[in-house]
């Protein structure tokens, strides 16, 4: 059964690579490592988006259950609130915590592969 068109399937799959890039750049470059670990992130969420749906319909939907004050009951929402979050959280602090922000970008792209592998049915090579 194909759950997402080819189009979403490439886009996910190219973003994700590029975010596991970007890391790596990180580490040998740590001079640039702020700006590559928030774009790795992004990239990850942007993969995660694409293999979900239309990446604009998804934003508009994660912004509006953030803005809200009540719980969110459903745990892949929740998820990707959390998700939007830890990115604004990042891009407002610029400076980046080193180890810390390199293992919660790592875990978020290790995440994002998950997603994107469950939801297309194929590896993600590196």
């Amino acid at each position: 059964m194909q759950m997402m068109d080819e189009y979403r399937r490439e886009w996910a799959h190219r973003y994700l690579r590029e975010a596991k890039a970007e890391l790596e750049a990180a580490r040998k470059l740590p001079y640039m490592a702020p700006t590559l670990v928030l774009e790795a992130i992004r990239k990850a969420r942007n993969a995660i988006y694409y293999s979900l749906g239309e990446p604009a319909f998804v934003e508009i939907v994660i912004r509006e259950a953030a803005e809200k004050t009540q719980t969110i009951n459903d745990p892949v929402l929740k998820f990707l609130v959390q998700i939007e979050g830890m990115v604004q959280q990042l891009a407002q602090v610029g400076e980046v915590n080193g180890e810390i922000t390199m293992k919660k970008a790592d875990n978020l792209v290790q995440l994002a592969s998950d997603i994107v592998e469950t939801l297309t049915g194929e590896k993600i090579e590196d």
